[in-house]
């Protein structure tokens, strides 16, 4: 069947623009044609986002902890060893959401994190803005019903969250993060500028006293199935559970804690070792991948037993925290075969970037939610908890509702092996992440796919398979071509690859910059920038890495392929001025008579 041209488009509210936001042209909210009837027999579509999972959490990519659930999808599917985000959350759910690079989507950084630099640039307003169009905006206009529960990050005022942006039914937490169990609603957290914002389509909200995040979000989204299987909506659905499981702060019900305690006494180089093995007996890297060594890890055997004890602690509500989202990953796939939607709905399963590498003992005031233009006066100081706030980090503690920790460099990087570093920089351990299709049309039999694919290809892949086609303008205004490629080919095994061995593909955040060209890829992370990983790793020259050899990027071939590194430093200088890249600021230079202006 051909596509069918989206000639639809929905009705939009008009608010102010948020403070911090740059100028930038009014949505159009002139009336606009009833939503099309979607092509016949369209698939349904099933995104789920896991928050800050590492590579090798899931048993099918090699963890130990219990997701059978998952693995379950992701066996009877394809697993993808190539599939990369942006270093962190905002930047990267702005590409799901529009299928074009962050730096023009508007998260050119995060939101939280804009600087005299960056803030008011095109591209850098803070959320999802008017120069695209959200692939629930572009399906509910092609005739279906767009569902969402879970973690938006992609704007805080009324015009730029879900209930505007495209979905029909929607329960949103606006910002990156919250307490898991709703402690931080209250008029200490309030009064830090620290408290969330849910939304309930579009209404003021809470999370429930007494519910655990991962639970309700999934709760929400199947009561919009069943919502509309009981109305006799045939509508087919885009549902959307981007969950804020495992991000800090790690907490997680007692119960499911309490299956893991003792399982990470051993340390961390004792965990990174079991999976990188794992990962060689599953297939998902050559049998001679070595590893990259640590960084800012201190040895397992240097740290006290005390300090062992809350170091293995964390790793088990962190476990916890991964095995709870798989138990309600089962729920939504036990919902979908009870209403007989499964057999036709295609499942995508990511990481939104790589695993949390910071210390974490308390909020951070650069996320005050309040101010968002606020940072601390060193930008790399630790957190430390305000009193007011009632945290208590104390071993037995640790997991409840009112702790607030993160499980730091040893457990992130031991969960991103083989690759290198964390969340924040453009190596592969902060954007290789887990992911994985199911379903209608995916051809399965446990397949792995080692093709260099991306988060902007999510939303093409939905069009192509909806039998859509993108507009060149939505609601009036101009948006920008998809700059994905759809899976199909890819998951339906008709080839092995969507991407030319000539096409570049681009990344930056934090001033730290990548580019893949086929197998070849360069990285280079400068130094005294704006950090978001404390104290953090730099280089200060271009390293050029064969990724598909070295998925661990331990051998830098800079000196040793001069021409290769000039043509891919040369292509992402082009990719960099193509997207609006803001370049790294130039320190002033001295001179006799004082700094140059």
């Amino acid at each position: 069947m051909p596509a069918k041209p989206l000639t639809a488009a929905l009705p939009v509210l008009l608010f102010a623009l948020p403070a911090a936001a740059a100028p930038e042209a009014p949505r159009v909210s002139a009336a606009q044609p009833a939503p099309a009837v979607a092509p016949k027999d369209a698939p349904n579509f099933l995104v789920i986002v896991a928050d800050d999972l590492g590579w090798s959490d899931i048993g099918a990519f090699g963890g130990e902890i219990a997701t059978p659930n998952l693995d379950a999808l992701a066996l009877s599917g394809v697993r993808f060893t190539g599939f990369h985000t942006a270093p962190t959350c905002s930047p990267t759910r702005s590409m799901l959401m529009s299928g074009v690079d962050n730096h023009q989507a508007g998260l050119g950084t995060m939101a939280e994190l804009l600087s005299d630099a960056t803030r008011g640039r095109p591209g850098y307003e803070g959320y999802l803005n008017d120069r695209v169009a959200s692939i629930a905006e572009l399906l509910r206009a092609g005739g279906y019903t767009t569902l969402m529960a879970g973690k938006w990050h992609l704007g805080l005022t009324p015009d730029r969250e879900p209930a505007a942006r495209g979905f029909e039914h929607s329960f949103a937490l606006l910002q990156g993060l919250s307490n898991h169990f709703g402690a931080d609603q209250n008029a200490a957290w309030t009064n830090a500028g620290l408290n969330p914002s849910y939304r309930d389509d579009g209404r003021p909200a809470t999370l429930p006293a007494g519910s655990y995040s991962t639970d309700y979000f999934t709760d929400r989204l199947i009561g919009y199935l069943d919502q509309a299987k009981r109305a006799g909506d045939a509508r087919p659905f885009f549902a959307y559970l981007p969950f804020t499981a495992p991000h800090w702060p790690l907490q997680a019900p007692p119960e499911t804690i309490a299956k893991y305690k003792g399982r990470y006494d051993a340390g961390y180089e004792a965990l990174r070792d079991a999976r990188l093995a794992r990962q060689k007996q599953l297939g998902l890297i050559p049998a001679d991948a070595v590893a990259h060594s640590t960084e800012q890890v201190r040895p397992w055997a240097s740290l006290s037993p005390d300090e062992r004890a809350v170091e293995a602690r964390k790793m088990e509500v962190y476990a916890a925290m991964v095995d709870r989202l798989d138990q309600n990953v089962g729920r939504v796939i036990a919902a979908l075969k009870a209403q007989g939607r499964y057999d036709n709905t295609i499942i995508l399963f990511l990481s939104d970037n790589g695993p949390e590498g910071n210390v974490i003992e308390a909020p951070s005031p650069r996320f005050r939610i309040a101010d968002p233009k606020a940072t601390p006066a060193d930008p790399d100081a630790p957190a430390a908890p305000a009193p007011s706030l009632g945290i208590d980090n104390r071993l037995a503690n640790i997991g409840k509702a009112t702790s607030y920790v993160g499980y730091g460099p040893g457990w992130a990087e031991a969960n991103s092996t083989p690759s290198w570093l964390v969340k924040g920089y453009p190596t592969e351990g902060g954007i290789r992440v887990s992911a994985f299709a199911a379903g209608r049309g995916v051809r399965g039999g446990g397949r792995i796919a080692t093709a260099n694919l991306d988060v902007r290809d999510i939303a093409p892949t939905l069009l192509d398979y909806a039998g859509l086609t993108q507009p060149a303008t939505f609601a009036g205004r101009p948006i920008l071509p998809h700059q994905g490629h759809s899976l199909r080919p890819v998951l339906a095994a008709s080839a092995p690859a969507i991407r030319a061995a000539e096409e570049a593909v681009g990344y930056e955040l934090f001033y730290r910059r990548a580019l893949r060209k086929g197998d070849w890829k360069v990285v280079y992370l400068p130094a005294g920038t704006n950090r978001y990983t404390r104290k953090g790793v730099s280089t200060g020259r271009w390293q050029l890495f064969d990724v598909a050899r070295d998925p661990g990027e331990t051998r830098d071939l800079a000196a040793a392929e001069p021409a290769r590194l000039a043509e891919l430093v040369a292509a992402y200088d082009a990719y960099a001025k193509d997207k609006g890249v803001v370049p790294l600021p130039v320190a002033p230079t001295p001179t006799a008579t004082g700094p140059k202006p």
